[in-house]
């Protein structure tokens, strides 16, 4: 059985159940931003497990396929290297979960900052929407609407 369940887990597989499991998430958090279940489910550290979990069935994977792992320092020597890595289907999925982990995160952050300053929801949707495509962009674009709506600036929250 758990034969099966690893050759039904192909690279492509995931990449579709990563992409199609981390939208609700986010539906929850720009939608119900103020719920028990954005508070206790999607801000928590439930959604980085599964996708930790995800993360480390990858590189178990890889390690079992035989995969260069020391190649991957490479991509500190140039931007060539970077992209001859992201031909290797593994890496690429590690770099995506890593992607939509971080953003995920962001997005949870914005969420609970805005609420320690009674923000409305309302003022959240472009936000997070801008960080489940663009990440930093979206963070960048809450940090100008929290300025306005504290009326303060601070670096180091």
């Amino acid at each position: 059985m758990i034969e099966q369940i690893y050759t039904y887990f192909t690279i492509d597989i995931l990449y579709y159940w990563v992409n199609l499991g981390v939208l609700p998430f986010w539906l929850i958090l720009i939608f119900f931003p103020q719920s028990h279940i954005c508070k206790y489910f999607v801000t928590s550290i439930f959604p980085i497990f599964i996708l930790s979990a995800t993360y480390i069935f990858i590189f178990y994977k890889s390690y079992l396929n035989s995969y260069d792992f020391l190649n991957n320092f490479d991509l500190y020597l140039g931007i060539e290297n970077v992209s001859d890595l992201f031909t290797n289907k593994s890496f690429l999925m590690m770099f995506w979960i890593h992607f939509i982990s971080i953003n995920l995160f962001i997005g949870s952050w914005i969420v609970k900052d805005s609420q320690k300053f009674a923000m409305s929801k309302i003022l959240l949707i472009v936000p997070l929407i801008v960080t489940y495509l663009i990440g930093p962009i979206g963070l960048f674009i809450y940090w100008l609407i929290r300025i306005f709506h504290a009326k303060s600036i601070s670096l180091y929250d």
